[in-house]
Order: structure tokens, then C-alpha cells, then sequence
């Protein structure tokens, strides 16, 4: 991707929490780029750093080192009228949706637009035509108390849009919604990047919400970006151990493995597999082709991207010589494979 199609560029990007004698690395050396127009995930464990990371991106935590350039500009240089401006091009929307009990649907949507100095006769409009966009207008008289989970999150998504913003920051936003809402919510989103071209950056614990919507995720880890790349590329070749914990059954990975080799010397891997092999009946011909078996222990499949993948936890042949064929042979056919017992 070309630079002057950059977002975001955070250079070795550290936040260290102070308190009294105290004192908590939040963030350490974080470097990645944003590009216009994706879908980005930030992914970790509680605790892991992604929600201090995500209000990095707007300035509402201080950098302690490094930068954060928005559009090529370092936001940490920028005096408060100049930051003010910039914050007009980043909305963001959270899980708790943060609306305004006390004011309708309509009015919770023209507040932004009040802030940013829209005329009084423009902003009725406008809010009305963000409320259709998220298929809520017939709802603009309502107040938040009448409202679903999944509408209150609507009426948040057409209020962060309100102001056209470049940038749309979702800091847990789906974590408070039931599977069929989430699924929901995620396909607005993906819809409004598509057809407004909007950068969406998604601060998540949920592999299942990267999976489905993002084009590139980082993983964080304790502060550390772990591992960043296309969402197919780490589903299919996790490399780093805090995205084998996310993507192997059950989140757990190596370090809970649910699964246990039948005896000593024994390995379990996982296959990883895209939609163009899916249909392929590579056990089968593995059998035929070089005579070894294997024990399945469980497999599926899922959407990534939009893409079918699955995925297949194995327990290789007791001996080393024919483990090595099995997993040379699948790897000859182009299939991921990663260890889970190691």
C-alpha cells in the first residue's frame, strides 16, 4: 500500500501509567500503520493494551515515546484548536453506546453536528438521513430507554457518522450484544466501508468479530504488538504464541490444550485450509498417496473475509519418520500447518 494512502502511523509507540511510586508499561514499542479505506482489527486479551492503544489514534491518552501521525501529521504536536479539528474526522461508538437518555433518537444524532457548528436548518436533515443509513429513522422520536441493544448501537453508529468523519474508531462495540445482533452490526459496518469508502478500526477480544469483518488485524500482547498481517494469512500461519491462543480451538492454544497426544513422542498440529481446498479430499489422498494415517480430533469451517476457511486439529503418526512425510506432504499441498502440543 502506497504511504499517501496512510492513516494512522505510530512509531514505537510507548504509554506508561504513573501513579504515586507506582508505575504500569501500558504500551511498549508499538509500530504499525493504518492504511484509508480498511478494515483494521486490534485484537488482545483483557488487559493485553488495545483499548489504551485505540485512544491513542485520537489523543485521549498521551503518548509517554514515540509518535502517532494522523494523515501525516504527529497529533501529539498539534495546540488544541488544531486537535479539535483533527477529532472531528474520528468518530467512535462503544460498547455501552453512550447516548443521551434524556434526549430522542433524532437529537442524540444532531449533537455532533451541533458541536461542529452545522446550521440549525441543515442538521435535522442530515441526522434523519444517518438514521436511514442505519435503518432507524422510523425510530427518531423514540428515546434510548425504548430501544434494543442492537438499535442503541445503530442510533451510536449514525451519530458517529454524523459529522462524516475519515476515521471510525469501535472500541468493543459489539461485546455487549447477543451472536445474531453482533452479526448485525458488523454487516452495517462493513456496508457503510464499503459504500462511504470509511477507514474502520475494530478494538476487539473476539477472533470471531476480526474473522468476519477485517481485512488486517494486530495482535497485542502485554503491551507488544505480537504479530500484525492480513486476517487470512494469520488464520492460515499464526506465527507468534498470542495468535495461536486466539485462533486455536477454543482460544486456548498451547497453553490449555484441550487435546492430548495418545503417548509419549506424539504431536498434534492443525491444518488450516481456504475456501479453493476445502473441497479436496486431502486425508483421503493421504492415505493413498504415501500409505500414513492420521487421527482427527476435530474440524470446521468459517468465514473469513467473506472467504470460507476451516480448520483441522490432527494427531500425527506415533513415528517421527512418518510424521515428518505427513506434515511435508500437507505442506506440499499448501495447507498451514501449526503445532498445538509443542
Amino acid at each position: 500500500m502506497a504511504d499517501e494512502n496512510k492513516v494512522y502511523e505510530l512509531k514505537n509507540v510507548t504509554k506508561v501509567y504513573r501513579n504515586e511510586s507506582r508505575e504500569f508499561t501500558a504500551l511498549k514499542d508499538v509500530s504499525l500503520d493504518i492504511y484509508e479505506g480498511e478494515i483494521f482489527g486490534i485484537i488482545g486479551m483483557s488487559g493485553a493494551g488495545k483499548s489504551t492503544l485505540v485512544r491513542t489514534l485520537n489523543r485521549l491518552e498521551e503518548v509517554s515515546g514515540g509518535t502517532v501521525s494522523f494523515f501525516g501529521e504527529d497529533i501529539g504536536k498539534l495546540g488544541s484548536k488544531d486537535l479539535r479539528k483533527v477529532r472531528q474526522s474520528i468518530s467512535m461508538i462503544f460498547q455501552s453506546f453512550n447516548l443521551l437518555n434524556q434526549k430522542t433518537v433524532l437529537d442524540n444524532v444532531i449533537l455532533p453536528l451541533k458541536i461542529a457548528g452545522v446550521p440549525r436548518s441543515l442538521r435535522r436533515e442530515k441526522a434523519v438521513e444517518m438514521l436511514k443509513v442505519v435503518g432507524l429513522e422510523e425510530k427518531k422520536d423514540s428515546y434510548p430507554a425504548q430501544l434494543s441493544g442492537g438499535q442503541k448501537q445503530r442510533v451510536a453508529i449514525a451519530r458517529a457518522l454524523a459529522a462524516d468523519p475519515k476515521v471510525l474508531l469501535s472500541d468493543e462495540a459489539t461485546s455487549a450484544l447477543d451472536p445474531r445482533i453482533t452479526s448485525e452490526i458488523l454487516d452495517l459496518l462493513k456496508e457503510i466501508n464499503k459504500i462511504r469508502g470509511l477507514t474502520v478500526v475494530i478494538i476487539t477480544h473476539e477472533m470471531s468479530v476480526v474473522e468476519k469483518i477485517c481485512d488486517r488485524v494486530a495482535i497485542i500482547d502485554d503491551g507488544v504488538l505480537a504479530e500484525v498481517g492480513k486476517v487470512s494469512d494469520i488464520f492460515t500461519a499464526p506465527k507468534s504464541e498470542a495468535a495461536r491462543r486466539l485462533i486455536l480451538p477454543n482460544g486456548e492454544g498451547n497453553v490449555l490444550n484441550p487435546y492430548d497426544a495418545s503417548g509419549n513422542g506424539g504431536r498434534i498440529v492443525r491444518i488450516a485450509f481456504d475456501g479453493l481446498s476445502a473441497n479436496e479430499p486431502f486425508i483421503s489422498n493421504l492415505v493413498e498417496d504415501t500409505g500414513r494415517k492420521v487421527n482427527i480430533l476435530s474440524a470446521n469451517t468459517k468465514s473469513v473475509g467473506g472467504i470460507g476457511y476451516g480448520q483441522m486439529i490432527i494427531e500425527l503418526p506415533k513415528e517421527a519418520e512418518d510424521q515428518e512425510v505427513v506434515i511435508d506432504y500437507f505442506r506440499s499441498k499448501g495447507l498451514g500447518i501449526t503445532e498445538v502440543n509443542e
